[in-house]
């Protein structure tokens, strides 16, 4: 738990030092728009760094209580309702937003009738029930937590209309009770909003309820699972790996990358969690045979997941939180959590670190270039207005009105490149409109529409693969299109640069890139998910209805969102790929006025000219004292950046 408090720590220090880097160069007059959402970004990033595990088990392999043990022992009691029996009725997630009071949100289970994934409702206030969480009283807020179990009984159309019954299933047939009706949970989805040390660090806890749920909430499968940094999956150490559970492992968490990046392979970021070893331990045996005897459960476990034997962790979640709240160290030892622990933190932390330490490093070499091109811009012009001043030493009135002359000339070459400049702007205004005709979200929607009805036309189960195909096709195909037009975007920006740079000696910095290729994985790694998911045995055994159910509730919804970030980095862009030119145009029009107004004072005699060369000289060393200072500033960010846990717990 201590490397997540370093880990907070660390990014803490991070965004302090890039808001001081941030305010001074604002006060310096070197953040231009680009820079300006670059950095807005680069904070945003590390401010709202989250670090997601996700619980994934059959019920009654003591998830809850792990979940208990690892995170809320402290409290002196169990948070999370764990007791024999599926207690987790709805996918959980526990986070802290400081903005929210303690309080669960709730997603009715009547929301599955609409066409929309639980991400659609997470800006709806007014779709949630809300209950607050009495911190101050533990019984009530136990009481609270228990809302998270309720179920409903309801007829078979009711259930069918949500998803949750298919006569063609044999397990959902078996759930019908003697007076006809089935259970369903009474909750969809519940987020819990919760002031532990630990959430308040950015950690967020993913509890997800069984097989049964898995299936039907395919949120879970598209979005909370594969997008969650380290994935706990749960087995009962005295049943072993039972065929349910290779079916959630296969079907649900196996090569579905997570994004910690904490392994290599398929199963990056995969733990396998052996619980309730205490029902292992026999009393008539020694303790080394009882050790034996586990041991050889792990290696069985591992070979029929086929994972190394590392990758799993035999525990006793009861007995860990026992020995915790009881400060029975001895207990909690025997239990082996502490194992597990270690192994979670002390990879997932360090990976996570490492990746937002390089988005970080990458935007600041950005920054520090962009920033470090304009002072330059501005050292060299003063240079050579000094020398320009310089030259007119000894020199009589007829030379000086010829300097003058030669800079009104300049300034009107460069009100000429401005006039070009408007043409340019016209073209680049055509082809951003021409981007949009292949990413914007009404292209989208037209093909989520066209999928709706070929599938609703498909007779059978297996005829609503090819649209489900093409649809896939055709979004990589407008990805590919609008990548194709970003890329003559940026080929013009670079000609206009280099331009302007030739005909005016501008030292320009490069143009802020777009790329959408994560974008294109989101998509890859979406049809990835859904063709394992819905193989040709689902197809042929599932009704027409409940696929596109899932189909609408879950891949459509999901390439929404990937669409929508997608547009937001296009527009944001499309607002700032000019601003380091237009800062650099009229730092250069300023000079030049400069010089005009230099000049016309030493030829009208209200200024020595000795004064003015004194003064250009002052302003420089201003300015190598701000590049200096420049320097210094980044540099702290990179040590920043560059601190290890280790040494943030010396600090």
């Amino acid at each position: 738990m201590q490397d997540l408090q370093h880990y907070g720590a660390w990014r803490e220090r991070v965004a302090t030092a890039l808001e001081q880097y941030r305010t001074w160069v604002q006060a310096a007059e070197l953040l231009d728009a680009a820079a300006e959402q670059r950095l807005a970004h680069a904070l945003a990033r590390v401010r709202d760094d989250r670090l997601s595990v996700a619980f994934v088990a059959e019920f009654s392999r003591g998830k809850s209580e792990l979940i208990n043990a690892i995170f809320f022992a402290d409290y002196g009691q169990r948070i999370v309702p764990s007791s024999p029996g599926r207690t987790t009725m709805c996918p959980t997630e526990l986070a802290y937003d400081p903005a929210l009071p303690p309080c669960i949100r709730l997603l009715p289970i009547e929301t599955r009738a609409r066409r929309l994934a639980t991400g659609d409702y997470r800006d709806d206030p007014g779709a949630w029930t809300v209950l607050p969480l009495d911190l101050d009283s533990p019984e009530r807020m136990i009481d609270t937590f228990t809302q998270m179990s309720l179920t409903r009984r309801v007829g078979k159309e009711e259930a069918l209309e949500y998803g949750l019954y298919d006569a063609a299933d044999p397990d959902l047939a078996a759930t019908i009770g003697a007076d006809g009706l089935v259970e369903i949970p009474r909750w969809r989805h519940a987020l819990i909003n919760f002031p532990h040390p630990l959430l308040k660090q950015g950690l967020v806890i993913l509890d997800t309820p069984g097989l049964n749920a898995i299936g039907t909430e395919p949120e879970l499968t598209l979005n909370l699972i594969p997008n969650a940094h380290a994935v706990l999956f749960i087995l009962a150490a005295e049943t072993g790996v039972t065929r349910s559970d290779i079916e959630v492992w296969r079907t649900h968490i196996a090569g579905v990358g997570t994004n910690a990046g904490t392994h290599a392979g398929t199963n990056a970021g995969r733990m396998v969690v052996l619980n309730k070893i205490d029902a292992m331990w026999d009393e008539l045996k020694s303790s080394q045979d009882n050790d034996a005897a586990i041991a050889r459960q792990q290696h069985s476990v591992a070979q029929l997941l086929g994972v190394d034997a590392t990758q799993v962790f035999p525990v006793s979640a009861q007995k860990a939180l026992v020995g915790k709240i009881n400060g029975d160290m001895a207990l909690f030892e025997k239990s082996r959590l502490g194992l597990l622990e270690s192994a979670l933190f002390n990879e997932l932390i360090p990976a996570r670190q490492d990746i937002l330490r390089g988005q970080l490093r990458q935007d600041l070499e950005a920054l520090v270039a962009g920033q470090q091109a304009l002072l330059g811009m501005r050292i060299r012009d003063l240079v050579e207005q000094m020398q320009e001043l310089q030259s007119l030493r000894g020199k009589n009135q007829g030379v000086i009105a010829h300097m003058m002359r030669r800079v009104e000339m300049e300034k009107k070459e460069f009100d000429a490149s401005l006039f070009k400049l408007q043409g340019t702007r016209a073209v680049f205004t055509t082809l951003s409109t021409e981007l949009y005709s292949s990413i914007g979200m009404d292209v989208l929607q037209r093909q989520v529409d066209t999928v709706r009805n070929a599938m609703q036309a498909a007779r059978f189960g297996t005829g609503t693969r090819p649209p489900v195909r093409a649809f896939f096709e055709e979004t990589r195909a407008n990805l590919d299109a609008s990548t194709a037009k970003i890329g003559e975007i940026n080929a013009m920006m670079d000609s206009m640069y280099r331009k302007f740079s030739a005909e005016h000696g501008l030292s320009m910095a490069v143009p802020m890139r777009l790329s959408l290729q994560r974008y294109r994985e989101e998509i890859d790694a979406i049809e990835t998910i859904y063709m394992k998911q819905f193989g040709t045995a689902t197809l042929l055994i599932t009704s027409r209805g409940t696929l596109l159910e899932r189909f609408f509730d879950s891949i459509a919804s999901r390439v929404r969102h990937s669409f929508r970030a997608a547009n937001a980095d296009v527009e944001a862009w499309l607002k700032v790929i000019m601003a380091p030119l237009e800062a650099q145009i009229r730092q250069h029009r300023e000079q030049l006025r400069g010089r005009q107004v230099s000049i016309q004072r030493i030829l009208d005699a209200t200024d020595t000219l000795e004064q003015k060369i004194a003064a250009f000289e002052a302003a420089q060393q201003d300015l190598e004292k701000v590049k200096g200072r420049l320097s210094g500033l980044s540099g702290a960010v990179t040590r920043a950046l560059d601190a290890d846990l280790p040494q943030l717990e010396a600090a």
